[in-house]
């Protein structure tokens, strides 16, 4: 069953910056309402840049990405249970208008707290897909 809510993951280390912010590598992931869906990745050294972020599972529940090995690697991933994925928000006037990036998800090890962006390869997957479909 794919999580429906955050892990408690605190402070997170990109192992990669995420595209456009090259010296933002450590951020804060704060729940921003009571039931952990809705998040914000907020970076420790500027506290004006947050991304909002969802898990996939409450929006998306056949959201299956294959990881690289690459990034199972570079994140130390022993295991399924230790990966949480995120999806960035692009907010709309209304929720309605809000797009989550499907191409580009945030993968976590809520293990090692590390994490990276990853591209996909899987071209049917849009980097704006409707958040309520």
């Amino acid at each position: 069953m794919p999580d429906t809510t955050v892990v408690d993951a605190p402070v997170i280390d990109l192992v990669h910056p995420l595209p456009g912010f090259p010296d933002q590598r450590r951020f804060r992931l704060l729940r921003l309402d009571d039931e952990g869906t809705l998040c914000a990745l907020r970076s420790l050294s500027d506290p004006e840049l947050r991304f909002l972020v969802v898990p996939p599972a409450p929006f998306y529940p056949d959201y299956a990405p294959v990881i690289d090995d690459a990034t199972v690697s570079d994140l130390a991933i022993a295991s399924a249970e230790e990966v949480q994925l995120l999806l960035i928000l692009t907010p709309g006037d209304t929720l309605a208008d809000t797009t989550a990036n499907l191409r580009a998800p945030v993968v976590l090890n809520t293990t090692t707290r590390r994490a990276a962006q990853v591209i996909l390869e899987d071209a049917d997957l849009s980097v704006s897909t409707p958040l309520l479909g």
